[in-house]
């Protein structure tokens, strides 16, 4: 998640908007298949020194944008990048890329239509040692959320969605959204075509106050309808429990948002002390949790997809950002 400071300096910068339709009180779905083993396999990959902390035009980002479009192509989920799965992102620190895969849409009225499910893969890099350690894996911030967008797509990848599903790997949040507003400027489906946006940002610990293992938060649950959506679609998300920390504010689910698409985060941070410490590591992640949640997201993500469309609830649409 981008700091205080940072959310404040780009409060100007980026478009933003929301939207839901709330359903019918409904037996919950069976969830997608999500196997643990996998999700601790990708969390190790990802959060492992190898990375280098995944920086932001580095050569341990670069590595883990290779390894995330590696698993796409693995789950059969089509390229959809301007260089395979690669999307160019230019930076002053050098080139960086984001990586995206979509899977087609079924029903011809819909299939060019589209959501989005997002993450972003880029941390702190290589920083101040901290009790020896330089090297801000990022295990939950935000290699938690990656596995969540790559396992989704590995559960949903033999199904037939009514909207096309974008899976969106973003490099430059932790640098300003830089990926997102990328992203933004040439996207894979229109924006006027794109329904919903869900990010998922820090799954890797439950949070006793969503309601423990297996429960997460949507930020800005109040703005839109797409929080009752999933709520009567049976899942286990609730309304952020800490309004005061403005986490709608606070990821890349912003950008989206002010260019009026609903849009929100998923999440369970717990505002634990090893939030952009070299101490985000694998080992403190509860794999049991997390692998639920991501069943959640899955679940939700088919929902997205195949029910009506979010729209926002009166006064929930965020204003556009200046040059929107």
């Amino acid at each position: 998640m981008i700091t205080r400071r940072t959310c404040r300096l780009l409060a100007g910068t980026l478009p933003l908007l929301f939207a839901c339709h709330a359903r019918p009180a409904a037996v919950a779905p069976r969830a997608p298949a999500v196997r643990e083993a996998d999700v601790r396999r990708e969390l190790l990959a990802l959060a492992d020194d190898s990375m280098e902390g995944r920086g932001t035009a580095t050569r341990g980002g670069a590595r883990a944008a290779r390894f995330i479009a590696g698993e796409l192509e693995r789950f059969g989920i089509t390229p959809a990048g301007d260089s395979g799965y690669f999307q160019r992102v230019p930076t002053r620190r050098g080139p960086a890329v984001n990586v995206i895969g979509i899977l087609r849409g079924a029903d011809a009225r819909a299939r060019d239509s589209a959501v989005v499910m997002a993450a972003h893969y880029d941390h702190l890099g290589i920083g101040r040692p901290v009790a020896g350690d330089s090297i801000y894996n990022g295990a939950d911030d935000d290699a938690s959320g990656v596995v969540a967008v790559l396992q989704t797509a590995h559960a949903l990848a033999g199904s037939a969605p009514r909207r096309s599903i974008v899976f969106l790997l973003t490099t430059g949040e932790e640098v300003g959204l830089l990926g997102t507003r990328r992203y933004l400027e040439a996207p894979v489906v229109p924006l006027d075509r794109t329904v919903a946006e869900l990010e998922v940002e820090m799954i890797g610990r439950p949070d006793s106050l969503a309601g423990g293992a297996g429960h997460a938060w949507l930020t800005g649950y109040e703005r839109s309808t797409m929080g009752d959506m999933l709520k009567a679609a049976g899942s286990p998300v609730v309304p952020d429990p800490r309004p005061d920390q403005q986490f709608f504010q606070r990821s890349d689910n912003i950008a989206f948002a002010r260019r009026g698409i609903p849009a929100h985060t998923l999440s369970s941070f717990n505002l634990h002390s090893d939030y952009h410490q070299p101490s985000d590591e694998a080992s403190r992640v509860d794999l049991g949790h997390m692998t639920a949640v991501i069943s959640a997201a899955a679940a939700a993500m088919r929902e997205l997809a195949n029910g009506v469309a979010p729209v926002w609830k009166p006064g929930g649409r965020p204003a556009a950002g200046a040059g929107d």
